[in-house]
């Protein structure tokens, strides 16, 4: 490749970079501005609990959703990537080749889930303006003088339906009243489940565990492979373009494992066979950080600073968030045996065009690899 159209290809992915940059700094200038104040009623129970501190603090969500997942994907790609699977006498620069870009595309993911989390996340929240459930030991409303500030809803004389605007709240300081009015999207819940469901998807495929399934390229044309003793039946040809066992590799029908033969001597792989669970321990450490995240989302709730409804459809945010880039750079975890996409084509680096099927596709007519 070309020195020229090496710094292309570089260049484009710096941009990318640049662009995440900036998403993250206009979600700060978000979380700057004044959020709108919704109107609210003074007698709404749901806005009445008491206001005390975090139980996890938004640095330290920032550490756990941010920087661990840095810290572990680091860590997990210096040991095992590129795997076991690397033939004898590979030059150790083409090893590092390719975890240099195991590492990138890894980072890159993680980068976009919590740029975007953090960038929706802040822009929401100014937009909602929805009082949190301790608003009112927020606001230290003046009800002696409540009719000033009425804009809406109704007074009867078996309950008092009247809503009111912020200018009611007697603190003075007025940081506090304006982040009583962030209550939707929850910031830890997003951030925590963009952060944390990347990291555990990303586990998931570099660790293997995940849950087992039948490679399609192994399907059959009837539904004999799933039956209890295919060799049994009357089976039919497989239809696969995978040789499923040469004549000189056949073995006496007490060695061969997961292998049987027909009474019309074809080869057959019971459908049972071709794949086999994962330890569980592997598992454990693939969703002990979904489960971070479930624990900082469940502490909003206790810690009276956001509806259920905020953490729920906070978490469903963050979720989505995590599953996208996560996707965009990696194969998928039952298929892609742990491995990211790989670089764009020198030629695509920043477009393909109408008629271009994707970003690899002269890399794939000419057998060029890059990592």
């Amino acid at each position: 490749m070309a020195r020229g159209s090496i710094f292309v290809l570089v260049a484009s992915y710096v941009f990318d970079w640049a662009l995440l940059v900036v998403l993250a700094v206009l979600g700060y200038v978000f979380n700057t501005l004044p959020p709108n104040h919704h109107a609210f009623s003074v007698v709404d129970p749901s806005i009445s609990y008491p206001f005390h501190a975090d139980t996890v603090s938004i640095g330290v969500a920032a550490l756990v959703a941010g920087v661990a997942p840095v810290v572990i994907i680091f860590i997990i790609t210096l040991i095992f990537v590129p795997g076991p699977t690397v033939p004898k006498g590979t030059p150790q620069s083409l090893v590092w080749k390719r975890r240099l870009w195991e590492l990138h595309a890894s980072w890159l993911g993680l980068a976009v889930s919590l740029a975007a989390a953090w960038f929706a996340t802040n822009g929401l929240k100014q937009l909602f303006g929805k009082p949190r459930p301790n608003m009112l030991s927020r606001c230290n409303a003046d009800t002696d003088n409540i009719a000033s500030f009425v804009v809406g809803g109704v007074l009867t004389a078996v309950s008092d339906g009247r809503l009111v605007t912020s200018a009611i709240c007697m603190n003075l300081d007025k940081a506090v009243v304006d982040e009583g009015f962030r209550s939707f999207p929850s910031g830890h819940t997003t951030i925590s489940a963009a952060g944390l469901i990347y990291l555990t998807l990303l586990l998931a495929s570099k660790l293997g565990a995940g849950i087992p399934f039948l490679h399609p390229h192994i399907f059959t044309e009837d539904e004999t492979h799933v039956s209890a003793f295919p060799s049994r039946t009357n089976y039919h040809n497989i239809s696969s373009p995978i040789p499923l066992e040469t004549p000189r590799a056949l073995q006496s029908q007490e060695n061969r494992t997961g292998y049987d033969r027909t009474p019309q001597g074809e080869n057959v792989i019971a459908a049972r066979t071709q794949a086999a669970t994962p330890p569980l321990y592997l598992i454990i450490i693939t969703l002990l950080p979904a489960g971070t995240a479930v624990f900082i989302a469940t502490s909003r709730w206790y810690d009276f600073q956001h509806h259920g409804f905020d953490i729920l459809v906070s978490f469903i945010f963050g979720t989505l968030f995590a599953i996208f880039p996560f996707r965009y750079y990696h194969l998928p975890i039952g298929r892609g045996a742990g491995w990211a996409w790989g670089p764009r084509s020198k030629s695509r680096a920043f477009f393909a065009g109408i008629g271009s099927p994707n970003y690899a596709a002269d890399r794939l007519a000419t057998n060029e690899a890059l990592v």
